[in-house]
């Protein structure tokens, strides 16, 4: 499962910073609305994946309500993801 939860944070960060960084400015900048369609599609699916496997994992390792709240705070901030990928999640934190 941690296997999992790594790859969706990663995905999820990623979906972000295409849907602020690429949709949002196509959207607003340029007229075109299509895209944004299918990247907050996919961005709301990974970052609701995100947070109900966050919950098991945390489960799962015994971890309790604070690194829950940080694992989901930093869902909301754009990188996020990606420094919880590397400061819980990866197997060098792991080991730790």
């Amino acid at each position: 499962m941690l296997k999992t939860f790594r790859l969706i944070a990663i995905l999820e960060g990623i979906s972000y910073l295409l849907l602020f960084g690429v949709g949002m400015p196509l959207k607003y900048l340029a007229g075109i609305k299509e895209p944004n369609i299918y990247i907050g599609n996919a961005h709301g699916v990974l970052f609701i994946a995100y947070a109900i496997i966050a919950v098991l994992v945390c489960r799962q390792q015994n971890w309790g309500i604070k690194r829950y709240a940080i694992l989901f705070i930093a869902s909301l901030l754009p990188f996020g993801t990606f420094y919880i990928e590397e400061k819980y999640l990866s197997p060098k934190a792991l080991k730790a």
